[in-house]
């Protein structure tokens, strides 16, 4: 019984580090490839603003058909970037922004800002910024914003999408 437990505990440590490893590594793989894949058919640091989604043609696994999507892959390696979320009446709508490991960073939607804009800075923790302006530290240089706007039905796409057509993330002038 005895010549079992070496073994035993060898197992058992070695498939707790590949849990922990799962765990700790699988996030930023998941997020690198989205990334990769948005920022190749989006660009980086610009707001793209997707067709409705079918099943046929997907970027991000089961995204939801009624909802309208905007996507920003950014990269603030150069600099701070500008994020507007322009509202859409009628509708709820909500912009997330993701770090380079699934995480929220942020996140607002039409509750929270009632009616208003949402206009925010991201940044990394040693970027400056102009005064007044809502900073988002984030705690890596690449991310993901989404915007997001709930469709009532399939009819409201085109209305929905000039809305969204003045929502937009830029690299962020210093004046």
């Amino acid at each position: 019984m005895t010549r079992w437990i070496g073994p035993a505990l060898l197992a058992l440590l070695a498939a707790a580090t590949g849990w922990y490893g799962t765990l700790a590594l699988a996030p930023e793989f998941i997020m690198g490839r989205a990334w990769d894949r948005l920022a190749e058919q989006a660009g980086v640091n610009r707001m793209t603003h997707t067709p409705l989604v079918t099943a046929e043609k997907q970027t991000i696994v089961r995204p939801s058909p009624d909802l309208a999507y905007s996507v920003c892959a950014f990269d603030l390696s150069k600099g701070p970037l500008e994020v507007h979320a322009q509202p859409v009446a009628g509708h709820y709508w909500s912009l997330t922004v993701f770090d380079s490991q699934t995480n929220v960073a942020f996140v607002e939607s039409d509750r929270d800002s009632k009616g208003q804009p949402v206009e925010i800075v991201l940044a990394t923790a040693g970027q400056a910024v102009p005064a007044g302006v809502r900073k988002v530290i984030m705690p890596s240089a690449k991310g993901v914003a989404l915007l997001r706007v709930l469709l009532n039905d399939a009819a409201d796409f085109e209305a929905v999408a000039q809305d969204r057509k003045q929502s937009y993330c830029r690299p962020l002038t210093q004046s």
